[in-house]
């Protein structure tokens, strides 16, 4: 099994780890723990460099498997050994930005549940944009507007963003917790991985977000789009998403 350091602080940017198993054919390593985000729930992997005594590479993915998370190195870099000890640095402006995308499409979240209690059908991110689906009956410009109003007053709010975790039976009693219309979440995760953005949103979440929404900074509804007769897609995006 692998720590996830990331799990319960998405500040650290640098560790030291043991590696535990190789993968040669696949240019992988697992470690024994680490801060590099896996990807799931529609936020990307984080990348960055793994260093040790006699080498170092590039990490240009990262996944989950059977409760390990496995790096991937650059093709045309080494490998460390099994048992090697090392130290890991994030790529921190990409996975900054993935932390105020991922928390602004929190936001968006909370807003449309406040609204109109309505569940999310899909999403996805990037670094600096993402969209979110809704079983919403109508779509339209005018609603995007308010939208973007609204996300933006509650990222001026400065609002505390938390990390709890939660038995999984007091989880599945709460529908609000788990927000998707379709709840894909293995029953075996057990406590539950919580995002509680104090006063807006409180959801299951395994991703990384940052700890307060004034440090998402200004964000723009730039698409609203109708694709079905209950699923409506809304678009954001960072105005500025390099900052760090």
């Amino acid at each position: 099994m692998t720590e996830e350091l990331f799990a319960t602080d998405a500040y650290r940017r640098s560790f030291e780890a043991r590696v535990t198993d190789v993968d040669p054919d696949g240019r992988m390593v697992a470690l024994n723990r680490t801060v590099f985000f896996p990807g799931g729930g529609g936020q990307p992997w984080d990348t960055g460099v793994l260093r040790w005594h006699d080498g170092h590479a590039d990490v240009t993915r990262t996944r989950r498997a059977e409760g390990r998370i496995w790096h991937q190195l650059a093709a045309d870099q080494p490998l460390p050994d099994v048992g090697a000890e090392l130290a890991g640095e994030l790529d921190w402006v990409r996975r900054h930005t993935l932390m105020r995308t991922h928390t602004a499409l929190h936001i968006l979240c909370g807003v449309i549940w406040q609204d109109f209690r309505v569940a999310v059908t899909g999403g996805n991110m990037e670094p600096g944009k993402g969209r979110l689906d809704f079983e919403l009956p109508e779509m339209s410009t005018e609603l995007g507007q308010r939208l973007e109003r609204r996300i933006n007053q509650e990222i001026a709010r400065a609002r505390e963003i938390a990390v709890e975790f939660v038995d999984r039976m007091e989880a599945d009693a709460d529908p609000a917790l788990i927000r998707t219309k379709a709840n894909l979440i293995p029953a075996n995760i057990d406590p539950l991985r919580v995002i509680d953005i104090r006063g807006l949103d409180r959801q299951a979440d395994g991703g990384t977000h940052v700890a307060s929404t004034a440090e998402v900074g200004t964000v723009e509804v730039t698409k609203t789009e109708s694709k079905g007769r209950a699923n409506k897609r809304v678009r954001i995006s960072l105005t500025d998403a390099a900052a760090s």
